[in-house]
């Protein structure tokens, strides 16, 4: 005969998995960061991030932001900032502007709070795929293309796809302006190149330098602009 062994109630599964010290909860301002765990994890990383970066400006609070999103302090190194594109990005975000995302992975990560702008995933603009499949090209360039008419004055923020960054390019050299376009698309097929495309424009951009880049990097960026943007308008 067995018995049933007892389950263990939630209070003797909680475990802090940092040191909760008053002063890290005090000095967090990122909205992302809810609870007081989420709050000491988040200032414990951004002070070591400080260590690293030893810039605390705005284009350096991003580059610290995207080493803390990768574990990769390299990645400091490789970002680029053209055209003034935290205050095109601040400015963007106070105007309530609609920020277009390359993948859902992307729209999920960008914090809710702190803004009043809509999160638009393109590939939800051409769902069956039908712009992509006439033209042959990949869905997140085709979603892209769907949303030529909406992406003036809006902010561009692309985590994976180097051919929807391409598309984007190509849109400007047309004459769509956003307001801001973050670009770390990453791969080894055009994501080298999409972002130089992308640097050699004359929009504000946030960019990386080589093969490396991502959703988290892109997340990031845009997190920080808006964490900047309830700052100045305090």
């Amino acid at each position: 005969m067995t018995t049933e062994s007892k389950k263990p109630e939630l209070e003797d599964l909680i475990e802090f998995t940092t040191e909760i010290k008053p002063e890290l909860i005090e000095a967090c301002k990122d909205s992302g960061a809810r609870t007081d765990e989420a709050k000491a994890i988040y200032m414990t990383s951004r002070r070591i991030a400080e260590e690293v970066v030893g810039d605390n400006s705005p284009e350096g609070r991003i580059r610290m932001r995207c080493m803390i999103s990768t574990g990769d302090p390299q990645v400091a190194d490789i970002m680029r900032f053209k055209n003034n594109p935290v205050d095109a990005g601040v400015k963007a975000i106070c105007n309530g502007a609609p920020i277009f995302v390359d993948i859902n992975m992307v729209k999920a990560g960008i914090t809710k709070k702190g803004h009043n702008c809509p999160i638009i995933c393109v590939l939800d603009e051409d769902k069956d795929a039908e712009v992509a499949h006439k033209y042959g090209i990949t869905r997140t360039a085709a979603g892209f293309l769907m949303v030529r008419d909406q992406l003036e004055g809006s902010i561009v923020a692309i985590g994976n796809a180097p051919s929807a960054a391409l598309a984007v390019c190509r849109m400007v050299e047309h004459g769509i302006r956003p307001a801001l376009i973050v670009g770390t698309p990453v791969g080894f097929v055009n994501a080298a190149e999409s972002k130089e495309e992308i640097r050699k424009l004359d929009i504000p951009s946030v960019t990386c330098e080589g093969t490396r880049g991502g959703t988290p990097m892109a997340v990031a960026t845009v997190n920080e602009i808006i964490a900047i943007a309830n700052e100045r308008t305090l």
